[in-house]
């Protein structure tokens, strides 16, 4: 690596004060749960701050595997069970935004007569099965 390369990485730094510990919670089927548990920087437990989780999964797709995560606004792992689906289906439905959002601004750039869309593009020799370029989670 030249100096060039490393010239901000004086500034990188641990926040000792927010430091947290990471437990994963499992049902060994489609569910995992993130828990964290804030800690001071001897690694004892620092019950001032709040312990936070995260749902994760990955969803099926026909363009294959998805990973989703999301954060679960509860106070303990019995909650954060029960806001797990919820959690899931509103990560699907901002995925699904985010999807749309993309076929938007796709469809609203101006092509220059003689160009064509872009190679692998919905449409185009070696673009997407079914062509438009939508993303969908079934």
């Amino acid at each position: 690596m030249s100096d060039a390369d490393t010239a901000g990485l004086d500034s990188v730094a641990v926040d000792t004060a927010n430091l947290y510990r990471e437990e994963s919670i499992t049902d060994l089927h489609a569910a995992t749960i993130r828990r964290l548990v804030p800690i001071r920087v001897d690694g004892s437990d620092d019950p001032a701050r709040q312990q936070r989780f995260i749902g994760d999964t990955t969803l099926m797709t026909q363009m294959g595997p998805i990973p989703v995560q999301f954060p679960l606004d509860a106070d303990n792992l019995e909650e954060a069970c029960r806001l797990f689906p919820d959690g899931v289906r509103g990560a699907i439905e901002r995925l699904n935004e985010r999807a749309r959002e993309l076929a938007r601004e796709e469809a609203s750039r101006i092509v220059v007569p003689g160009q064509g869309a872009a190679p692998g593009l919905g449409g185009m020799p070696g673009g997407m099965p079914g062509g438009g370029g939508k993303f969908r989670i079934d």
